[in-house]
């Protein structure tokens, strides 16, 4: 990148974010701090009403903006493969305004460019697996994420694993993170006083209240680095005839899959789950090829399972 788009750059990401920090300039464009000193000290020759601050960052006077923005080729073709992915996996709300700011940054492209866009719309497509089951209500993900940018607190009926009538709950989401082809938010629960993990589709209806949050969050990274050790999730580790390994497919990331470690004969495959008991019914799709290395107690609820399906049988 020549110095002239560099700096076209950095104006623009100025006007992208409240605060810039000059570090975060450096990463982005491979280059020393020095550099963008001076290329600050450039864009404010310019006549850009820039105002830095030592120890928080760069920012823009209210009031100033960029004249309409030229995309390139590249960025044009990334919006078409960031639409498709928006349709399979959000909600039809955010969906919705994903598809609104499209038509704005479309009506800025070049005809070349637009033409271009139109073509690759019928060469991209994103295809979800066969085991992927996620129903996440039409406006859950926006409210969730109007929750966190205007910090209230969110009312939500929620069905847990292994219940099967929902509860209500008021909770403080952290943040949103797509995970096993499934959306999750970590959220404050005022009913358990603690931070829990809340899987979207799970959530059958979601309202704003009024009630601002009570506590200040930390990132959603920080919890994501720290969440699961936190968590109920017990130590699974079975043992499987390679044979088998072709009809488990994606389903082994639905009950904890960790990791995997493969011989000449048998695949070792370790998970931590939120419940043996559900586990041992998915186990139980396995088992004739299979063998619990760990915990024990699975065993006890495979055996449970074989006992009771045992009685039904004999009526």
């Amino acid at each position: 990148m020549n110095r002239f788009d560099r700096i076209t750059a950095i104006l623009i990401q100025l006007q992208s974010r409240r605060v810039v920090k000059a570090q975060d300039l450096a990463d982005r464009f491979e280059i020393s701090l020095r550099t963008v000193y001076r290329d600050m000290n450039t864009l404010a020759e310019a006549g850009v009403p820039i105002m830095g601050e030592a120890g928080v960052g760069y920012s823009i006077m209210d009031g100033y903006r960029l004249p309409p923005i030229m995309f390139t080729k590249e960025e044009a073709r990334t919006f078409i493969t960031a639409e498709k992915l928006m349709e399979k996996y959000t909600d039809l709300q955010t969906m919705s305004q994903y598809q609104s700011a499209m038509f704005k940054i479309k009506s800025v492209l070049k005809n070349s460019d637009k033409t271009m866009v139109e073509s690759l719309e019928n060469h991209i497509q994103v295809r979800r697996n066969n085991y992927a089951f996620n129903s996440a209500n039409s406006h859950t993900l926006d409210s969730l994420l109007k929750s966190i940018s205007e910090k209230k607190v969110a009312k939500i009926s929620y069905t847990a694993m292994g219940v099967t009538e929902p509860g209500d709950r008021l909770i403080e989401p952290v943040g949103i993170y797509h995970e096993t082809n499934y959306w999750y938010t970590i959220a404050f629960c005022h009913l358990r006083n603690a931070y829990r993990n809340f899987r979207s589709d799970r959530i059958t209806n979601i309202e704003i209240s009024e009630q601002s949050f009570r506590y200040k969050h930390a990132p959603l990274d920080d919890f994501l680095n720290q969440f699961r050790e936190k968590e109920n999730l017990q130590l699974v580790v079975i043992k499987i005839d390679k044979s088998v390994m072709r009809y488990i497919g994606h389903q082994k990331y639905y009950y904890g899959f960790v990791s995997e470690k493969l011989t000449d004969k048998y695949l070792e495959m370790t998970f931590l789950t939120e419940s043996l008991p559900i586990f041992a019914r998915w186990y139980l799709m396995i088992a004739p090829n299979a063998t619990i290395l760990e915990p024990s107690s699975l065993k006890d609820h495979v055996q449970e399972l074989i006992s009771d399906i045992g009685k039904k049988l004999q009526h």
